[in-house]
């Protein structure tokens, strides 16, 4: 990596046409304008680690590594490649905030038996050590029967994270019943109802009046 003098979108778009990136490094109160390989930086972002992997990132000059994070980033929407990075300088010994993608694993009974999945949360916020953050988070829907509704109270967080989203009011997935079923079901109660509100009442026999008993 080395340090951009030249500034200016001209400027960038010819570095993206040589295989460079442009971007900021973000660290001790200080924006540093910076180039890197466009290969060498998805070599690294593609590893285990994926876009929260620890970089360490040395200007081309000095001999001291920066450790940084990925914290924000631009694609080409043609080509996909890189257009833009923002790289931030961490130490290692303190955790951090990011944002983590939600992916959901296992067979759930309720979507075997007909039920329709549908996932409300794609992105949780945690907070760990940089080398602690995962590249995703993988959630279990092997207990969900239909109408069951899955909370991130409901979810372990890996050792050493910490979730940042409220775990009541964080719904991550619902499992409904299939549209036709519950529509029949609608129209099975609303017949019900019909059928009770439509039933004549019995009428109480009329009292006989004292006259007539009297006559009698």
């Amino acid at each position: 990596m080395r340090e951009r003098t030249e500034l200016g979108s001209r400027r960038a778009r010819r570095l993206r046409a040589q295989g460079l990136v442009p971007g900021v490094l973000y660290g001790k109160g200080r924006a540093r304008p910076i180039v890197v390989p466009e290969r060498d930086l998805r070599a690294a972002l593609t590893g285990p680690s994926g876009t929260h992997a620890i970089l360490d990132v040395v200007v081309e000059g000095q001999k001291t590594a920066h450790p940084s994070v990925l914290a924000d980033y631009q694609q080409d929407p043609v080509r996909g490649t890189l257009a833009h990075i923002d790289l931030r300088e961490v130490r290692l010994d303190q955790p951090i905030h990011a944002t983590v993608t939600v992916h959901l694993v296992g067979e759930s009974p309720g979507i075997k038996a007909g039920g329709v999945l549908s996932q409300i949360t794609r992105e949780l916020n945690v907070e760990a050590l940089p080398a602690d953050i995962p590249e995703h988070l993988e959630v279990d829907l092997g207990g969900m029967e239909v109408g069951d509704v899955l909370r991130l109270e409901d979810v372990s967080p890996p050792p050493g994270v910490t979730f940042l989203d409220d775990p009541h009011e964080t719904v991550i997935a619902t499992v409904s019943a299939p549209r036709g079923l519950v529509e029949v079901e609608v129209e099975a109660a609303e017949a019900e109802l019909e059928a009770a509100e439509g039933a004549p009442e019995a009428e109480a026999p009329e009292a006989e009046s004292p006259e007539a008993s009297a006559e009698a």
